[in-house]
């Protein structure tokens, strides 16, 4: 009998789009013949399964089960969350299925919140000597002068919102004129907003995941676009040239790859993530950010370099759905 997989996918921020976007890609890369496949939308309160485009039921947020037209109760044995931003990637989702003992794909409910807070994130992962911009946190109420960002952080610098993604509420500010705006603008995404300095270098991303018996590094992605940054346009409208492998020494992209798995490792990540990186003319590797949930429409970055590594997306899927069932087994 092929195991019952919910791809889990909407979510509450502005990203909700994006994941509907990758969770038909999931949906397309997973072998029909191994999984029987459902995409569960989560909006708002509105928990909604679709095993086929016919047929729309309410979850049953006791257990994560529907009942189908025959009145048959359906429980799922897999959760393969893409949602990108809350509640799928800031541990709330994960926290559900573990208190309900539903396997799923991504990280736990700690490695999701810490990633999901940039700032929280890139500062717990500097103590273990990794390079990060600088940046001021400001929350919800919080005011600050023009003055102190020019004096600690410089312009150019970036504005945004810390917990959400896809380039939502991103301003690259070059005027001090322009800095409140930007500011409120990041407040419309989120409760907290990072004032963060611009490092000037080649744009890069690894992804990577980890099995029971092996550890995979993908090849690296060189990210150029005639934007003023890799924002919406550029991710998702084709504003961009996204090589695979990327154009940087065989060396330096060794240590992103090595430097990828370590931050894998410390912070306890599942399934595939996707690191970002800026890499200075002097070649100092620095993080911009994680992301546990990337994206993963077939033009995705990982999509991408999955096959640039010469693997099979499915496949990949596949490894990680059966290494967590057999985790989530040799437990109960």
């Amino acid at each position: 009998m092929k195991r019952k997989i919910a791809i889990v996918a909407g979510g509450y921020s502005s990203e909700w789009q994006v994941s509907m976007r990758s969770a038909q890609g999931i949906y397309s890369f997973l072998p029909k013949d191994r999984y029987d496949l459902c995409i569960v939308t989560i909006i708002g309160q509105q928990w909604t399964a679709r095993p086929s485009e016919d047929e729309e039921y309410s979850i049953d947020k006791n257990d994560f089960s529907y009942i189908n037209q025959e009145g048959k109760r359906i429980h799922f044995d897999f959760a393969y969350i893409t949602i990108h931003g809350t509640p799928g990637e800031n541990g709330l989702l994960q926290g559900y299925f573990e208190m309900i003992n539903m396997p799923y794909s991504c990280c736990g409910v700690l490695p999701a919140a810490i990633t999901f807070n940039k700032f929280t994130c890139n500062h717990y992962l500097q103590g273990f000597g990794i390079n990060i911009a600088r940046s001021i946190l400001l929350r919800k109420q919080e005011t600050i002068e023009n003055e102190r960002i020019i004096n600690e952080i410089g312009l150019p610098c970036f504005i945004k919102t810390n917990v959400g993604g896809s380039s939502f509420g991103v301003t690259k500010v070059k005027h001090a004129d322009d800095i409140q705006h930007a500011i409120q603008h990041a407040f419309n995404e989120g409760g907290e907003v990072i004032i963060e300095s611009m490092l000037v270098g080649t744009e890069l991303t690894c992804g990577a995941y980890k099995t029971t018996d092996k550890s995979v590094a993908f090849p690296i992605t060189e990210v150029v676009t005639g934007n003023e940054f890799f924002d919406y346009d550029a991710k998702y409208n084709g504003q961009v040239d996204e090589i695979t492998p990327a154009r940087i020494p065989n060396e330096i992209a060794e240590q992103i790859q090595q430097l990828t798995l370590k931050i894998y490792d410390i912070l306890a990540c599942k399934g595939i993530i996707r690191v970002d990186y800026i890499l200075s003319a002097d070649n100092i590797i620095h993080l911009l950010e994680v992301n546990t949930t990337p994206g993963m429409t077939a033009t995705s970055f990982i999509p991408q370099q999955v096959k640039a590594a010469g693997l099979e997306i499915g496949e990949v899927l596949h490894e990680i759905i059966e290494n967590e069932l057999s985790k989530h087994n040799t437990t109960l």
